[in-house]
């Protein structure tokens, strides 16, 4: 296939940044976008120019870290899927391609198409562990009995890769549909509840203290997600922020 590609170059966080135009030969369907990004920066390295700066890491869809808004859709036009997992057959021979960093205030661009996804590592460090006995004197997980539908739930929950596509889709970079993943993985399961009040709270407060804006309710994240995390853990986030701040 023959392709334009328009691909966001940015030196920092400080710079304007523009769109430059690449036109690309060779690419096969069975390629990932991942791959083909490889080609293009093969050749500009062959022709002595700066290679597109991107991240990726395991292209397995598993860590989340090769986030890339394509055509405007955060990991591109496929369902539940990374980028790296993306195929070029999903494009036709002469299509325009717009890639860009996703764009949130809280994500500020490292370079190019790279971004500082480091907010939600500080939402996480906020409150997302357990207390657990590790002196010795550790009870087996399976002596406590979890109704079946609460493990699958905290299990869907903690499917969560995340990578930004929630934020880089909602039209308020919301972190809703994250932070919510994160405080329903514990808030469904026994050994979550000693620190299920604190957590929450602290999760939000740095949430909001990092710059991510309020849930739009149009459900846009859900979509996006390559893990379909449902809407249903933002509800649960709403009702433990709740509960917490009435127990003051």
């Amino acid at each position: 296939m023959k392709l334009t590609l328009k691909i966001w170059r940015q030196k920092n966080a400080q710079d304007k940044g523009r769109m430059v135009t690449y036109p690309i030969d060779g690419i096969d369907g069975d390629m990932s976008f991942l791959e083909m990004l490889d080609v293009l920066n093969n050749d500009l390295v062959s022709r002595g120019e700066e290679p597109v700066v991107f991240d990726h890491d395991c292209r397995e869809g598993i860590c989340g870290s090769c986030s890339l808004q394509i055509n405007g859709e955060p990991h591109g036009p496929d369902r539940l899927i990374t980028t790296c997992q993306l195929h070029m057959r999903k494009f036709n021979d002469g299509d325009t391609i717009v890639i860009e960093p996703f764009r949130a205030k809280a994500f500020p661009v490292i370079k190019d198409l790279m971004v500082d996804r480091s907010a939600f590592d500080r939402i996480q460090q906020a409150g997302g562990f357990i207390s657990v006995n590790t002196s010795g004197n550790t009870i087996d997980a399976n002596a406590i009995p979890i109704p079946k539908s609460d493990a699958d739930s905290a299990f869907n929950a903690a499917a969560c890769i995340g990578c930004g596509a929630c934020v880089a889709a909602c039209k308020n970079a919301s972190a809703m549909l994250f932070t919510s993943a994160k405080v329903s993985q514990y808030a469904l399961l026994p050994q979550g509840r000693v620190e299920a009040t604190q957590r929450v709270l602290n999760m939000v407060e740095q949430m909001d203290k990092e710059g991510f804006g309020n849930c739009t309710n149009t459900g846009a994240c859900e979509i996006e997600c390559p893990k379909g995390i449902s809407l249903e853990n933002i509800a649960r986030l709403n009702r433990e922020l709740l509960s917490a701040q009435l127990k003051g």
